[in-house]
């Protein structure tokens, strides 16, 4: 195990000083620690604060071409540390060593795609009422903003984040999740190797409600952009909302998959196997209830149980089809909800227990399907972030469309069927964010906006496309009439 700096203040790396002491563990040999810091105090956060603010101004008035060389350079050496960047996440993580390396690529291409938009100024030229005024509008950066990721995309998501924040000329206080600071460092690294100028990223690393919330009350900071659990979003929200600055909270999900029985059976139960155990279910928009109609429920239920038994887990970096949780909490929670899901009354038709009868140290767990599930249980209703999959059987379109929009979340939501009618009413109707027809609920391409409905985000704005760029830089009307 070994020490290393993780707060990133002003240019300089240094070590925490709080009380809070962190340990990072291999998720598939918890046993074995990988490293230890201590976490930074709200002094730090409030410096790191400080430093954006500092370098806001300057920054913000860097010429585009400048910004994007910095972000193409750190793009190249993302590439460039690929292999090694890839192992560091799956070390902390425990996701698969491919899913790993596609997240690396990813990032990767979000700093390209986003490095577009520091020359992409989308003012408008408007026609005015009077014809001595000419009326325009500009974008200019929003000045400090808080970006407080998760640990399920450790890379994918800062750099959505990141990317677009420093593309469109705002400074940034960084507070990744506390279960995957390894690579969240790794990302700052890069950036500053690439030439990012001192203050304009700062990193710290603690615990949310030492470092997030000494960054969320600061009156310095202009923007908060936050992706991770309901609670705390909305504990985020609250704290921010009475100083009307913007702000993206993307949250949870309870994500549905309704089959019809005109479906392709196999696409849809590899779309639902894909969707449910995929990242083992640790993500916001992994399948957890699969909706069937009556017809096809017993050839569509078998067809993924077939699927969740030929499922191979172990430790990432054997890159199996289902790594482990990332987490000891993480692993109580999925054992929980399975203790919950059989308590309530639905049946257990595969998995629900430890891989090989439990030989193994690190926190795996089967892929778990229940049948016989009702829409107000609580496995139906509760976010799970495991790999936990429900079905539910529907007696028509309607009814089906009812059920998957019988939730608080409004993430995303797919439809199986070869009938172009109610793909376009389920379109219409289904309350998320984003809408599969014929795919899984899992994925999203990075020029399409991404966002959810109802307690999955605060639907103020989405992240992803143009729509970040929005997010990132505030809109100025202009008069302009010439003496």
């Amino acid at each position: 195990m070994t020490d290393t700096q993780f707060q990133y203040l002003d240019g300089e790396w240094h070590d925490g000083d709080s009380d809070d002491d962190i340990v990072i563990r291999d998720p598939a040999a918890p046993d074995d620690p990988v490293v230890s810091f201590t976490g930074a105090s709200r002094s730090q956060a409030a410096a790191a604060v400080a430093a954006a603010e500092a370098a806001s101004e300057t920054w913000g008035a860097t010429p585009p071409d400048e910004r994007d060389a910095v972000m193409y350079a750190v793009a190249d050496r993302i590439d460039d540390h690929h292999d090694e960047l890839a192992e560091t996440l799956t070390r902390e993580e425990g996701k698969p060593i491919s899913s790993s390396r596609a997240e690396v690529g990813r990032a990767a291409e979000l700093f390209r795609f986003f490095a577009n938009f520091a020359r992409a100024s989308a003012g408008e030229t408007l026609p005015s009422s009077d014809p001595e005024t000419f009326t325009y509008t500009v974008r200019e950066p929003l000045g400090v903003v808080a970006l407080v990721t998760p640990w399920n995309f450790p890379i994918a998501t800062p750099t959505w984040k990141l990317a677009a924040a420093i593309a469109t000329g705002n400074t940034v206080v960084f507070k990744p999740s506390s279960e995957t600071p390894m690579i969240a460092r790794a990302v700052v690294e890069h950036l500053e190797a690439a030439g990012l100028p001192e203050g304009v990223v700062n990193l710290v690393v603690g615990s949310g409600s030492t470092v997030g919330d000494e960054i969320l009350t600061d009156e310095r900071v202009d923007a908060v952009s936050f992706t991770g659990s309901t609670d705390v979003g909305r504990h985020i929200a609250e704290t921010v909302a009475g100083r009307g600055i913007p702000i993206q909270t993307e949250m949870g999900g309870k994500n549905p998959q309704v089959v019809l029985p005109d479906a392709d059976i196999e696409a849809a139960a590899d779309a639902a196997a894909s969707g449910a155990f995929g990242l083992t279910g640790q993500a916001c928009t992994a399948t957890s209830r699969l909706i069937v109609h009556e017809d096809v429920a017993a050839e569509v239920t078998e067809a993924v149980v077939d699927r969740a038994e030929a499922i191979r887990t172990g430790p990432g970096m054997e890159d199996p089809d289902m790594g482990p949780a990332v987490s000891a909490a993480q692993d109580e929670t999925n054992f929980r909800y399975i203790e919950v899901a059989e308590s309530e009354g639905a049946t257990l038709l595969t998995g629900g227990g430890r891989p090989d009868g439990g030989t193994e140290s690190g926190y795996f767990v089967e892929p778990t399907v229940f049948t016989d599930v009702d829409s107000g249980m609580r496995i139906a209703q509760e976010e799970v972030f495991g790999p936990v999959l429900s079905i539910l059987e529907v007696s028509d379109f309607e009814e089906g469309l009812a059920v998957a929009n019988d939730v608080e979340y409004g993430r995303s939501a797919s439809l199986c069927t070869s009938d172009m009618a109610p793909a376009r009413r389920f379109t219409e109707g289904i309350e998320a964010g984003v809408v599969k027809i014929n795919g899984t609920t899992t994925g999203s391409q990075i020029q399409m906006p991404f966002g959810g409905m109802k307690a999955s985000s605060s639907e103020t704005q989405k992240e992803l496309g143009h729509r970040a760029y929005e997010f990132y830089t505030h809109k100025k009307a202009v008069y302009r009439t010439d003496p």
